[in-house]
């Protein structure tokens, strides 16, 4: 996981991770003690359900229950912490199958300050242009 500088928002993404699966349920709990710092106390992940397998509406989390709601709505690939006093952060989710190199490359670009790209963009590792310096 990696997180753009805390700085002014900017772009679609705050940052990128690559879980090992699409088991939303086993891949949280090591995200969410990773971020606690970032947005404080954690009380609710939004996701796509289409892109997740299915998941119950809470998880119970050191003593906690976050909540888990998906969306047909929300764009696919991302997942959206919030934490207390409305303080969220968006984050890009590359595939599980992606290959390493490629993997590292999307984390990087979607961490950068000031990056604006789209998710589609940030994700179009296939284009071997995509990863050049700028």
């Amino acid at each position: 996981m990696q997180l753009k500088p805390k700085v002014p928002t900017t772009g679609y993404v705050d940052g990128a991770w690559w879980p090992r699966s699409r088991d939303l349920a086993a891949e949280l709990p090591a995200l969410l003690a990773v971020l606690a710092v970032r947005p404080g106390r954690i009380e609710r992940v939004t996701y796509n359900l289409t892109t997740w397998q299915p998941v119950g509406g809470r998880l119970p989390l050191d003593g906690q229950v976050i909540r888990l709601e998906g969306f047909l709505s929300q764009q696919a690939d991302t997942v959206t912490v919030s934490g207390q006093g409305r303080q969220r952060l968006t984050l890009l989710v590359v595939p599980p199958e992606t290959p390493p190199e490629a993997a590292h490359e999307v984390l990087m670009r979607a961490s950068q300050r000031g990056n604006d790209d789209p998710v589609a963009a940030l994700l179009a590792f296939d284009r071997p242009d995509r990863f050049s310096p700028a």
